[in-house]
């Protein structure tokens, strides 16, 4: 039981980063290098990629890249945005394949997830806030913009209410963004962990010491080794998916904020 709990102990600190610098603004943790890395990583693959996309179909690495635009192009720009879809896109695949290459990275062992600490989903909630917001006051204007956020026709004085209400619902949309990110991301690394850690605790057992009670927990290990497999090919596809709705997130609130109220 003591084994169960340091074991635990050290895993949500490893979640939670600890501070590698502080200084008087903040400190850097791990999430901290490894969002730069993931920054690196999302430039270099792009850049290197571009110089090869050409109008013959493509096999590999090219041919993924070219299949993710299109979708987030097709069912989020064009769907959702219609002619104005191009304008958008350079921000919703930017958002898309960071929040990608974020997810992917933090499950490689030893890594962290730069979505998997709620400072940098709050960050990009706080971007995307920003950005459809500025998308709404471009397409109509600031004094319209700002007026549209209360549906008209609604009486005078009650229409103060419905905008407070409307505005706050609006801010709010930070909030449900970051949180749903954060939420998902760090549940699947907390399960990850947890399997791993009860894996090992069966296991090791076995290794110091060759027994009938270390055999049949050398058994157990394997079914929960099965479970973390298992659990890991899920966090393969809920990278993705955290990574699209998010997108697909954006790409509402901008559709919103452009269009005729």
């Amino acid at each position: 039981m003591e084994d169960f709990q340091s074991h635990l102990d050290h895993l949500m600190e490893d979640l939670k980063g600890m501070d590698m610098y502080s200084f008087s603004w903040g400190s850097i943790t791990p999430f901290t290098i490894w969002t730069f890395i993931t920054l690196i990583v999302v430039f270099v693959v792009v850049w290197v990629l571009r110089s090869r996309i050409s109008m013959v179909p493509r096999v590999g690495p090219v041919a993924a890249v070219e299949a993710a635009v299109d979708y987030i192009k097709r069912e989020i720009g064009e769907s959702l945005l219609g002619a104005h879809a191009r304008q958008h896109m350079p921000f919703l695949l930017t958002i898309f394949f960071f929040i990608l290459a974020g997810n992917l990275i933090g499950l490689i062992p030893g890594a962290k997830s730069a979505t998997g600490t709620m400072s940098i989903t709050v960050v990009l909630a706080i971007c995307s806030f920003v950005y459809f917001n500025y998308s709404g006051i471009k397409a109509s204007g600031f004094i319209h913009y700002v007026a549209s956020i209360a549906p008209a026709g609604i009486p005078p004085g009650l229409n103060l209410v419905v905008w407070a209400i409307e505005a706050f619902s609006m801010t709010l949309r930070m909030f449900s963004l970051s949180i749903r990110l954060f939420a998902n991301m760090f549940a699947g690394h907390l399960a990850l962990g947890l399997f791993a850690m009860m894996t090992s605790l069966y296991f090791l057992p076995l290794v110091h010491e060759l027994s009938v009670t270390n055999i049949a927990n050398g058994a157990l290990a394997g079914l929960w080794l099965l479970i973390l497999l298992v659990v890991y090919a899920m966090e393969l596809m809920v990278a993705f998916i955290q990574a699209y709705v998010f997108t697909l997130l954006n790409g509402v609130y901008i559709q919103l904020a452009t269009s005729e109220h």
